[in-house]
């Protein structure tokens, strides 16, 4: 046992040896014997546990899921603060996350490599296009990050007629009302949806690293700009193509919720 800080015994595994994240949903988390039991209930096709009881590697993973339906023990939360894993609510797959407590990190090094490279002009850019490059398949040029963000917006327009024709469905255009999306058409509707459910996995991507949240290199005033630029990262893989498959196949079946279809699209692409 290794001597902490504040006279507290610990052997904290660092994160960087650590597995991600688990997900867990519809059983019981619990302190057994000074580590974490997690029983579980009835399940869903999405759930990767079947129904038992099994014992949860707390130091071996950074952050655990609670997707719906679970709860949670005093001592677990106590457990997991001392070794540093971290609890955030998660909805259905991860495409929302509703709360997380503040993950206190073994090391600062990926924190201050962002800000470090947010706060040098020359490397801030140069990440933007390396962001870019990463979603058009090309380094673009040009130093301006307008610039870039027009010659983005002008291929997204092509890659959501793209994929609407591929899929199959109509495309108008990129339209809604803030003020009133369910105004919006389905395929505009399904966007919508995705967009904020791969925003919740980029959200935990963040929460997971403890990177800073509003150091964003493409994304500049919203508090979460650099969750938004690692979501942008799969609006072309991902976002897109839930949402067209969702809303086609909403198109077909009126009685289905397109959210829910959109939602546990993304959860499965996200998930593999």
């Amino acid at each position: 046992m290794l001597k902490g800080r504040l006279g507290l015994d610990s052997a904290r595994v660092p994160h960087a040896d650590r597995a991600g994240c688990l997900y867990l949903a519809r059983g019981a988390l619990t302190a057994r014997d000074g580590t974490l039991a997690f029983l579980q209930g009835e399940t869903t096709a999405s759930d990767a546990l079947t129904p038992g009881d099994y014992a949860i590697p707390l130091q071996g993973v950074s952050i655990i899921l609670l997707g719906p339906g679970p709860t949670v023990s005093h001592d677990a939360l106590r457990l997991l603060a001392h070794a540093r894993t971290a609890l955030a609510a998660v909805g259905e797959d991860g495409v929302r996350l509703y709360t997380a407590p503040p993950m206190i990190p073994d090391r600062s090094r990926l924190a201050r490599l962002q800000a470090r490279i947010w706060a040098d002009d020359d490397l801030r850019i140069m990440t933007a296009r390396r962001m870019y490059a990463t979603r058009l398949g090309e380094v673009l040029p040009h130093a301006d990050l307008n610039v870039l963000r027009g010659i983005e917006g002008a291929r997204m327009k092509e890659t959501y007629a793209l994929h609407a024709s591929r899929i199959g469905i109509a495309w108008r255009g990129r339209r809604y009302d803030r003020g009133d999306p369910l105004a919006a058409d389905l395929p505009n509707q399904a966007l919508n949806h995705a967009a904020s459910g791969v925003e919740a996995a980029a959200a935990i991507a963040v929460c997971a690293t403890a990177t800073i949240p509003q150091l964003g290199f493409i994304h500049e005033d919203p508090g979460q700009s650099f969750v938004l630029d690692i979501a942008d990262l799969y609006r072309d893989s991902v976002t897109i193509p839930c949402a067209f498959k969702a809303a086609k196949h909403a198109g077909t079946h009126p009685s289905e919720n397109v959210e829910r279809i959109t939602r546990r699209l993304a959860g499965e692409a996200l998930s593999r």
